[in-house]
């Protein structure tokens, strides 16, 4: 069965429904910021809301408070899904480093010269030099303004940080999404603690003249509102600094590592231009198809024998026909100097060499060469009777000479 990419990913992130929703490795968080959203609405719709119904008579404007305030929080809980269920701009990985990076590097003596991948190159942005680092995991050069989170395991563009809250990198293609969930969800805590504190002021009105009998008649008001004020020290403290980040067109990355060196930011086009580019423009597609089919890599074929490089006659082990050559010429040098050696005895007034016992064709080696070379041997032994004939001696006489 074909596989697809979210199953064979490399990454730590989780998908859920086919690859179509992705989230972080510790996606189980955004439990929690739900919880923390949604029970505090039911205790305002409980023991707050449903008391302010028949106090704003006019127009029915109770009930608008009601309805504001669940309409409300299914907004903000649609902005979380949005920031945490995307890709963030995650970075496909290459599959190999890249060959044109390469450098030969033997410098180190008595050492095995390898190949080496620059860890830092320049690119421009802006118009300006910027430094881009190498990323080991993912094996490419990161963009310009792309981290590697190590919890996702991912190189992710324009990296922002990675959010325990919604269990998510906040990167290019989400932080829109982001920026809209904290600045909501400041809003409805505004929201929540004014209603209750205008519920205090409608129960000092009638039946408790005093602060201490409102909060003994509505508990549930104090603690919504302390609770909203704690909350809204987290949100819209991060609403306030990422106003700050996109006025400035920085990421919080940039801001936390960069900020003490000074460095000049090559991404500030003005205050205007930095949240049109934010707000106003498209968001890029995804350069992951997490649902598509990951293509089968052909098999390597094994090396073909080419009929003529073996021999004729099919042994368990194949011999190749340059090892035949060289022990065909061993052999033929060795027979050669056997003659040799004999033609010298006769001169020399020796033995012939019919009567001398001839102890190499007795050998093991003399059996392998006969029978290795019939073919050459016998033609030997014609050239020899032919050149005898030819001088107009018989093999007898020569031999008497």
């Amino acid at each position: 069965m074909a596989r697809r990419v979210y199953q064979d990913w490399k990454g730590s992130n989780t998908f859920l429904c086919g690859g179509r929703l992705i989230f972080g490795p510790n996606a189980r968080s955004i439990f929690i910021t739900i919880s923390l959203i949604v029970i505090p609405l039911v205790m305002f719709c409980v023991f707050v809301a449903r008391h302010l119904l028949h106090k704003l008579p006019a127009y029915n404007a109770g009930y608008a408070i009601l309805v504001v305030a669940i309409a409300f929080t299914g907004h903000v809980l649609v902005l979380l899904m949005l920031t945490s269920a995307q890709d963030p701009g995650i970075i496909p990985r290459a599959s190999h480093p890249p060959e044109e990076e390469l450098s030969y590097d033997s410098s180190i003596m008595d050492s095995t010269p390898s190949y080496q991948i620059p860890r830092i190159k320049e690119v421009m942005a802006n118009g300006v030099p910027v430094k881009v680092k190498y990323c080991d995991t993912c094996m490419l050069y990161r963009p310009p303004r792309c981290s590697h989170c190590s919890i996702c395991n991912n190189c992710v563009e324009q990296f922002d940080h990675h959010c325990p809250w919604v269990g998510q990198c906040i990167g290019l293609r989400n932080y829109r999404y982001f920026f809209f969930f904290i600045s909501s969800s400041a809003f409805l805590c505004i929201y929540v603690f004014a209603m209750c504190a205008l519920y205090i002021k409608f129960l000092m009105d009638e039946d408790c003249p005093t602060v201490w009998m409102a909060i003994k008649e509505s508990p549930a008001s104090v603690i919504l509102m302390i609770y909203c004020f704690i909350s809204l020290w987290f949100v819209g403290g991060l609403t306030g600094f990422h106003s700050y980040l996109i006025s400035t067109n920085q990421t919080t990355y940039e801001n936390f590592r960069y900020r003490a060196d000074n460095r000049l930011n090559v991404y500030d086009r003005g205050c205007l231009n930095n949240f049109h580019g934010v707000f106003c423009t498209k968001i890029k597609p995804s350069r992951n198809d997490f649902r598509a089919i990951v293509p089968n890599e052909p098999a390597r074929p094994p090396p073909m024998l080419h009929p003529q490089d073996l021999e004729d006659d099919s042994g368990s082990f194949p011999r190749y026909k340059v090892q035949d050559d060289l022990s065909i010429s061993a052999d033929l040098l060795m027979i050669s100097q056997r003659h040799n050696i004999d033609d010298f005895d006769l001169e020399m007034g020796g033995k012939s060499p019919s009567s001398i016992p001839n102890v190499a064709s007795d050998s093991k080696f003399a059996a392998v060469l006969d029978s290795r070379l019939p073919e050459e041997k016998q033609a030997k032994n014609l050239n020899q009777g032919r050149g005898i004939e030819r001088l107009g001696l018989s093999p007898e006489k020569s031999s008497s000479q």
